[in-house]
């Protein structure tokens, strides 16, 4: 159950802090208002209102002031070896994600072929994802676009390695798969991402 609740409460904070501001001003009273909207989220999801009923409006500075000023919140929803998220908006609807992660783990499991990107790099180092998020009746899917170890362009494939291991759990011990759908939690029926700003709706 636990594990559950972990994976829904990462989901919901990746599709919450999909957005960007023009001039980033983060202090701990933003990170106390994103505190107070995801409990009024929740809350909204516990109680089983009325589909469509809230609207909740969350900002870049809300979220990144959080991750800033709340460290101890969302460290223990992260994996070990993942650290110093950083999410922001590349336009139209273009997602651009940004984490340390210690590569030196996943390395270690990897079968060594001819050329092995992650044999290159080691260490923590920042990892970046770019993509689209779509999200429908209570569903969604993200869809990568490009992704860069230490500024490197990697396929794919390499990133799906990484959110492969970090996301191992008993009951699935080889993660969870880039390109699947999604339940939305705490009754989210959608994300409206506009210019510096994402409306959650439940």
């Amino acid at each position: 159950m636990f594990l559950l609740q972990r994976r829904s409460a990462v989901i919901l904070l990746v599709i919450l802090a999909l957005v960007r501001a023009e001039a980033a001003t983060l202090s701990p009273q933003s990170a106390d208002a994103f505190a107070e909207k995801i409990e009024s989220i929740r809350d909204q999801g516990d109680h089983g209102g009325r589909a469509g009923a809230q609207r909740t409006r969350l900002t870049e500075d809300e979220v990144n002031s959080w991750f800033l000023y709340r460290r101890e919140r969302w460290q223990k929803l992260l994996p070990t070896g993942v650290a110093q998220p950083q999410i922001t908006i590349v336009g139209e609807g273009q997602v651009a994600a940004q984490a340390l992660v210690n590569l030196d783990a996943v390395a270690k499991r990897r079968s060594q072929g001819s050329f092995d990107p992650l044999s290159l790099i080691g260490g923590t180092v920042p990892v970046t994802v770019s993509g689209q998020l779509h999200t429908r009746e209570g569903r969604a899917r993200f869809e990568v676009q490009s992704a860069e170890i230490s500024g490197i362009p990697v396929p794919v494939t390499v990133l799906q390695e990484l959110v492969g291991y970090y996301s191992r759990t008993p009951e699935r011990p080889e993660g969870v798969r880039l390109d699947e759908t999604f339940a939305l939690p705490s009754g989210i029926r959608q994300v409206e991402i506009g210019r510096g700003q994402a409306v959650v709706v439940q």
